[in-house]
């Protein structure tokens, strides 16, 4: 069947709130360093009104990956609720203006736009202090199955096994997407939040309801509850479907069944701030997956698109990724 959109991403709709901070920054407010910790609204505002020169950017892992594959040229369609307030005008007025389709219909009532208050220290190192708020609210009754039918992927954000009710929506999702024939691909997005999930993670990969998983590394150790990363690529040898494990600096591994590209990380000249590496890297290689390109390419192309990121503030391109990919050669 005729697909109408590339890829169509379920996740956080998020408003995130940077501040470059230093170590005392952290050890202060008690905020885990490297982590996504989860925090009540109460927190949230403490917090916000603690960090010094904030500045306030649409985000939310899915839906940076969709910004990024906008960025890239590719059809969309986002969903994640919000609730009609500031922030969630904002947020809605951010993916209709990259051409994304986002229909979720936003709460009148209830919790607050979820904000993602991310304090970052001068390594790049980003510590990250999140309130789901209306994204809790997230449920059966706001997915649209027609856009899951009408993807070639559905992409789906781990984070949302935090929320009951987005849980149980993505799981109706990818019911659906099984049906259609649309793949499946699936993000880990925090080591801590695999070590709650672990067990239906791994059953996710065995029974074939994963048709692409992304990790990175320390994600990945977790998972499999390995020290290495060669123990890491060992459990997945042989899997089924793909596999993108990335490793920072160190690059990415590409795998699927027996074909393995091991790929080095693209070069940036300083890094800023690694907030959304993992979301580009996705958004880059869903891109090339979803436009046939060869699986390295799709790998070189992830990094490409974390490289850009990483290289200033934010979780989403400040250039146009496809023309930043033309001119490597890559499109």
């Amino acid at each position: 069947m005729a697909r109408t959109y590339d890829v169509t991403t379920i996740g956080s709709a998020i408003v995130d709130i940077i501040a470059t901070v230093d170590e005392d920054f952290l050890l202060a407010h008690r905020i885990p360093r490297g982590v996504m910790t989860l925090i009540d609204e109460q927190r949230a505002h403490k917090l916000h009104q603690a960090l010094p020169e904030k500045r306030e950017i649409a985000g939310g892992s899915a839906a940076n990956t969709m910004a990024g594959l906008a960025s890239l040229g590719a059809r969309g369609a986002f969903a994640g609720k919000v609730r009609a307030d500031r922030l969630g005008e904002a947020f809605h007025a951010s993916m209709t203006e990259l051409g994304v389709h986002y229909a979720t219909p936003m709460a009148k009532g209830g919790p607050a736009t979820g904000s993602c208050l991310i304090a970052v220290t001068p390594d790049g190192q980003r510590s990250m202090s999140t309130y789901l708020g209306a994204n809790r609210e997230f449920s059966v009754s706001d997915l649209n199955e027609r856009e899951v039918a009408a993807a070639e992927i559905l992409y789906i954000e781990g984070y949302l096994w935090d929320a009951p009710l987005a849980k149980e929506a993505s799981i109706r999702a990818m019911s659906a997407a099984r049906k259609a024939g649309t793949r499946i691909a699936f993000t880990m997005s925090d080591p801590f939040l695999v070590d709650r999930y672990r067990g239906e993670f791994l059953d996710m990969i065995r029974n074939g309801t994963l048709d692409i998983v992304f990790a990175n590394e320390e994600e990945a150790k977790s998972l499999f509850k390995v020290d290495t990363f060669d123990d890491v690529f060992q459990a997945m040898h042989g899997w089924h479907g793909m596999a993108a494990l990335t490793r920072s600096e160190k690059g990415c591994v590409i795998a699927q069944r027996e074909e393995v590209h091991v790929i080095d990380a693209a070069p940036v000249l300083r890094v800023v701030d690694t907030t959304g590496a993992g979301d580009q890297f996705a958004a880059g290689f869903l891109y090339g997956v979803t436009h046939k390109l060869p699986l390295a390419d799709s790998g070189r192309l992830g990094s490409l698109a974390a490289a850009e990121v990483i290289s200033h503030y934010g979780a989403r391109p400040e250039v146009s990724l496809k023309k930043l990919a033309q001119s490597a050669g890559l499109l």
